[in-house]
């Protein structure tokens, strides 16, 4: 190979490398703001439970409407979070596998509309031939309450009016730099709560938060204007955190998956680098051999 080509080849993976590299610390940086975040809402979703649960033990919840099972599942909602740009791996294929075994098992028969939040997940969504009411991109840049707002309202005024029998929200659940499992879990109704929905908290407390959590509290309420306006309240802002809670932790694999998948990037560029560099040196070499052969050859040929 000529050792100009092996030279460019060299400094064009050098620079992909600083790119991937660059990349690479990007993602880390934006998975940790992801990571805060979630912690920080995980208090606000507790606190929100506790005043359910004590309503409970005064009034009826059974029959609230985010909370009555429906016999029936012959329309079903599917709220599917995905990625809006590529460059991170496995991440938007794995979701698309679980959403694809979750419908041959769940959802056989029955009618499937999904609210899709990125460009991928409508990419997905189209190629399952699923029907997206409504489509939402770049919501993952600056995630908030209130961009999620519109998603929440249309999940409400679905299940309560009869529309979806059920709601599921499809997501990737971080649980570490190198681990994130998609999964599509129930959403409504709220008969569980979830209490486990969202687990990046969860793992981030340290022992004295958790020691600290696990210890018996005894409240007291005065519910004004009555518990029941109270549950309807509070259960709207349960769905919305979970609903936000659910786009962090996408955000936040996301983040990590593309962040580890820009390090084997490098670490191949740094590889091919070294491959390169090595038939470089043999071609140089070669070439100084030669010279010196035919040094050799010539001063042998005018003795």
């Amino acid at each position: 190979m000529n050792k100009k080509t092996v030279q460019r080849r060299i400094r064009s993976v050098r620079n992909t490398r600083k790119i991937t590299k660059a990349m690479e610390l990007v993602a880390g940086a934006k998975m940790r703001k992801a990571t805060d975040a979630v912690l920080a809402s995980r208090p606000y979703v507790e606190a929100l439970r506790d005043v359910v649960s004590s309503i409970a033990k005064h009034v009826d919840v059974s029959m609230h409407p985010l909370l009555r099972k429906s016999e029936d599942r012959e329309r079903v909602l599917v709220v599917l979070i995905m990625s809006d740009r590529g460059l991170c791996g496995g991440y938007n294929v794995q979701m698309m596998r679980q959403l694809r075994q979750f419908l041959e098992r769940h959802a056989e028969g029955a009618d499937v509309d999904v609210i899709t939040i990125g460009k991928r997940a409508a990419g997905a969504a189209r190629q399952l031939k699923l029907n997206i009411l409504e489509h939402y991109v770049e919501l993952g840049a600056q995630p908030s309450v209130e961009a999620m707002r519109p998603i929440v309202i249309s999940i409400i005024d679905g299940y309560t009016n009869g529309t979806f029998n059920d709601v599921f929200i499809g997501y990737t659940d971080f649980q570490s730099a190198i681990r994130q499992v998609p999964v599509v879990a129930t959403f409504l109704p709220l008969s569980k709560m979830h209490e486990g929905f969202g687990s990046v908290g969860a793992r981030l407390y340290d022992e004295e938060a958790r020691a600290k959590s696990s210890e018996p509290e005894t409240r007291s309420y005065l519910f004004e204007p009555s518990a029941e306006r109270i549950l309807d309240q509070a259960l709207v802002r349960i769905i919305e955190a979970m609903t936000y809670q659910a786009l962090l932790e996408a955000v936040a694999s996301e983040h990590a998956a593309r962040m580890m998948a820009m390090r084997n990037a490098t670490d191949a560029a740094g590889e091919m680098i070294d491959t390169l560099s090595l038939i470089y040196n043999k071609a140089r070499q070669a070439g100084i051999t030669q010279e010196i052969a035919e040094i050799s050859g010539g001063a042998a040929a005018l003795e």
